[in-house]
């Protein structure tokens, strides 16, 4: 830690201590909200295809969003859409240093680059002396496909070590030359290598802001539990400042799982926390599409308020007792209520809309507090 951070306070979560970092509006770091990212699945040399979904992915709730730049012939395209977008763009660089500086001066808010597939060192100094003068942060992603080679050759290290060896000589070298406004990954797609890895990186650069997320993680069901398994643990031990849930899925679905888990952690909440009972033979109603159809309507809903759902009309107050509102149901009717007290009943084929009247009347347009 540089002598010019701040002491640590006591008791500090780890994310309280690490440096503030601003990519664009966005601050990383210093005790800031875990910020939620994504990638763009669109040809950069395509602005309509990529700003329309970057517009979705805002929609969503995406707060920073990562942009390839395979080459030179997407630059152009690159510059209209950080003209345009509504988030802050990350230009996504592997290989050929002259596209990270290009990129830098064509509206970049940051830089994400693997010192390790650069090149030389004299290649990753140009990009860092871009960066400086334009003002703009980098971050250093590592994975296991590309290491310093030193340190990947040595045999006698675990991956999660050769990770932890690499992120942190890769930190020190840009700290050297006086570059601090780094944010730091190192991903792998294996769950325990994962953790291990960043709970190492937290204590041996307590002062540098973490990227968290297992790479390669697979499609949507795999995907979703592999990322959660992990940084729910990193998490909850106050480890991450910002965070990437890949999927093999359309990048919105992991905008979506990121805001669920920062929000079943009580960390962050975007949309309103839907609690439904997992029906039994008790239930006189089809539990599971009433429940998918107001969690559908609940995207639209912008309160963090909880609502429930569920199947008994006897006991579903009492167990929901902790609701801002909600409904049970029962043969042919269904019980509106609010923290846990009576409202009115409704008829079964009327009861989501009124549920969601309800809500709006509670809550104004939408539920917007």
């Amino acid at each position: 830690m540089s002598v010019n951070d701040p002491k640590p306070a006591e008791n500090a979560l780890p994310r309280e201590l690490t440096r503030p970092v601003h990519v664009g509006n966005v601050q990383v770091g210093g005790g800031a909200p875990v910020s939620v990212q994504s990638m763009c699945t669109t040809k950069t040399d395509d602005p309509a295809s990529t700003l329309a979904q970057i517009g979705r992915l805002a929609d969503a709730g995406c707060e920073i969003v990562r942009v390839a730049i395979p080459s030179a012939a997407v630059l152009d395209g690159f510059q209209e859409i950080c003209a345009a977008s509504p988030l802050p763009v990350v230009a996504d660089i592997h290989f050929d240093h002259r596209l990270a500086i290009e990129a830098a001066r064509r509206g970049a808010s940051a830089l994400r680059v693997n010192p390790g597939n650069i090149g030389s060192w004299d290649k990753v100094d140009a990009v860092i002396d871009e960066a400086g003068a334009a003002g703009i942060p980098i971050r250093i992603g590592v994975n296991a496909g590309s290491l310093d080679r030193a340190i990947d050759a040595r045999e006698d290290l675990t991956q999660p070590q050769k990770l932890v060896q690499s992120a942190v000589s890769f930190v020190r070298h840009f700290e050297e030359r006086g570059f601090t406004d780094i944010v730091m990954s190192a991903k792998v797609h294996d769950v325990p290598a994962t953790i291990q890895t960043n709970r190492e990186l937290s204590r041996l650069l307590p002062h540098v802001p973490l990227h968290i997320g297992v790479t390669e993680a697979g499609t949507l069901t795999q995907g979703t539990v592999k990322n959660v398994a992990a940084l729910s643990v990193l998490l909850s031990e106050g480890i991450g400042d910002t965070m990437r849930l890949s999927l093999t899925a359309d990048p919105v679905e992991e905008v979506k799982v990121a805001w669920e888990l920062l929000a079943a952690l009580g960390m962050r909440r975007l949309h309103p926390e839907l609690v439904s009972c997992p029906t039994c033979g008790r239930c006189q109603v089809d539990m599971i599409p009433i429940a998918e159809e107001v969690a559908r309507r609940l995207q639209d809903v912008k309160a963090p308020i909880s609502v429930a759902v569920m199947g008994c009309a006897v006991n579903g107050p009492g167990e929901a007792r902790g609701a801002d509102i909600g409904m049970a149901s029962g043969r042919g009717e269904a019980l509106l209520f609010a923290a846990g007290e009576s409202i009115r009943k409704v008829p079964e084929e009327r009861m989501v809309d009124e549920l969601f009247a309800e809500i709006e009347s509670r809550f104004g347009e939408k539920g917007e507090a």
